[in-house]
């Protein structure tokens, strides 16, 4: 029977192993092989191939119709993506089977992917799943299959206008107990961009005012949001991506987070143009208010796939990524400032040193990114030192110049 003489039958996607992963972006060619290994000669039907991707939501809900009665409403949805059908070995035409001998054979496909594809998901209630699968047809016995996936990465450029925009809000609460008024507590936060990408760093400037008897504590999470929608019905799951907790402010005290710095974990990208799935991003700064609720302020985020451009935005690149501050920048006056007076230059050769761009390993893990730039903090080098002695003296053996001639 064919069961003893196939030996091996998959697939293998171009560039990746046999069980390695492989990635696509929507509107590129996947080519990829069958692979038959037969330890002897077979008689083979036909062999087929389809690619296929789907964006599925499936979930339950139980309700209620009276004090004793009570049903399940199942909800679900399905949106194709991809299909693509292909025949790599065809039977004869007079209805015979094709005899292929003992050994390995190899059958070479190729099909474009669709400029619009949604990213690849695994969630909770849904999936973006894409997927190549062949059957192998055989006279007198049950068809073979072999499946194998692949991802989809559908590209995010956070190089936008809509994405480098600056997020920023504000938000204010009363807090009370016993119907009684502890006085309010306000946050005011801003961030420098909407667009990220996994691994960069988001420094938050935020301002928390505790105008209350009690000390508060601030914090601040990415939260990840996915919705499934289906007949009209959704349904959130939302998760913590990472989080910092900073330091408890007194009663009556204000704290200020100059740029205090949460790092994007790697994380999926942004769903948003898919209609039955959404996976959404949001900065949420919350502060704990005891004896009440707590205040909320949300900023919007996107996780894009398409890092910021190195000069693309000189503030945006260098703060985001290197959690700089560079509001001095704003300070410098449009015309030049007259030069530094004698006695505030540097007077040691050390010293004077100490004005050259430091070397990388000074640096130490400041810099996680390229080494793009050093900008000093002196807009004009300062005058040679002052000295008595003349570097360049006259020499003894010129003769000198007579006056009056």
């Amino acid at each position: 029977m064919i069961f003893d003489r196939l030996k091996r039958f998959f697939i293998v996607l171009e560039g990746t192993e046999r069980d390695g992963p492989a990635a696509f972006s929507p509107g590129q060619a996947v080519s990829g092989r069958v692979v038959l290994e037969l330890a002897a000669a077979a008689r083979l039907g036909a062999l087929r191939l389809r690619a296929m991707g789907a964006a599925r939501v499936h979930w339950t809900e139980s309700r209620s119709a009276g004090s004793s009665t009570a049903y399940t409403q199942s909800y679900s949805d399905q949106v194709e993506f991809l299909s693509h059908r292909d025949t790599l070995l065809a039977p004869p035409d007079n209805g015979e089977v094709t005899v292929l001998q003992a050994g390995r054979h190899e059958f070479p496909f190729t099909f474009q992917l669709p400029e619009t594809l949604a990213t690849s998901f695994e969630g909770k209630h849904g999936s973006v799943r894409y997927w190549v699968k062949a059957k192998l047809h055989r006279p007198w016995s049950t068809v073979k299959k072999v499946k194998k996936e692949f991802t989809v990465i559908e590209p995010i450029d956070i190089n936008t206008p809509a994405l480098l925009a600056p997020q920023a809000g504000a938000k204010e609460k009363l807090a009370r107990a016993w119907y009684c008024n502890r006085g309010q507590v306000s946050v005011t936060a801003k961030i420098d961009r909407k667009g990220y990408t996994p691994g960069e760093v988001i420094p938050i400037f935020a301002e928390i005012d505790n105008c209350t008897s009690r000390a508060v504590v601030p914090k601040a999470a990415i939260i990840q949001t996915q919705t499934f929608i289906a007949r009209g019905t959704k349904k959130q799951k939302k998760s913590v991506v990472t989080s910092i907790v900073g330091d408890s402010i007194a009663a009556g005290k204000r704290e200020v987070w100059h740029g205090r710095a949460l790092k994007i974990p790697p994380v999926g990208p942004s769903i948003l143009q898919c209609r039955i799935i959404q996976v959404e991003y949001s900065l949420k700064v919350c502060v704990d208010i005891p004896g009440t609720s707590k205040l909320l302020l949300e900023l919007p985020l996107v996780i894009g796939t398409i890092p910021l451009h190195p000069f693309g935005s000189r503030t945006s690149s260098v703060s985001s990524q290197y959690s700089v501050n560079l509001d001095w920048l704003s300070t410098i006056p449009e015309q030049p400032e007259a030069p530094p007076e004698y006695s505030a230059v540097v007077s040691s050769p050390e010293a004077e040193q100490s004005l050259a761009p430091p070397c990388r390993s000074e640096l130490g893990g400041i810099l996680e990114g390229p080494f793009f730039a050093y900008i000093q903090e002196f807009r004009f080098r300062p005058p040679p030192l002052y000295s008595e002695i003349d570097p360049n003296p006259p020499s003894d053996n010129i003769r000198p110049r007579c006056m009056t001639c």
